[in-house]
């Protein structure tokens, strides 16, 4: 049976931000790449890792008194570990895909960062990589074919 491990349909060498760049970085990175999530790097190893969620919750709301300028000033001297998760999850490239996406699943996530036995980041499997081999089981079980 293939394709059943996490390495089959991660996305291998994901873009990341160093962990000395700033929230504004990072936002323009996001959009750049048009990613949701970005794996924080300190001296090329996995520190932490920040979403677009993140980075716009931690933007002052609406009711802030600071105008746009400002804002933008305050966040550009904001070094995006300010806003990072600096324990995410991990799997392994060979962790089963099932066990991986039960914990996507089980704790809301909307990616998970993959690690290899020494701790570097070699993927990040995420919703729609979960989804992509759930179409492709669905079709191959529709072909009669075993997955």
């Amino acid at each position: 049976m293939g394709k059943t491990k996490v390495r089959d349909w991660m996305t291998p060498n994901p873009i990341t931000i160093d962990a000395g760049a700033t929230i504004v970085e990072a936002i323009h990175l996001l959009k750049e790449k048009a990613v949701r999530r970005l794996p924080v790097m300190k001296n090329g190893k996995l520190v932490g890792i920040v979403t677009e969620r993140m980075l716009l919750s931690f933007s002052p709301g609406k009711s802030s008194s600071l105008d746009t300028w400002e804002l933008h000033y305050l966040l550009a001297r904001t070094p995006v570990t300010d806003a990072m998760n600096r324990k995410p999850n991990t799997v392994t490239p060979d962790t089963d895909l099932a066990d991986a996406a039960q914990l996507i699943h089980d704790r809301k996530l909307n990616g998970i960062t993959v690690v290899n036995e020494h701790g570097d980041l070699v993927g990040i499997l995420t919703t729609t990589n979960a989804l992509e081999a759930l179409i492709w089981f669905t079709k191959q079980a529709a072909a009669g074919e075993k997955p």
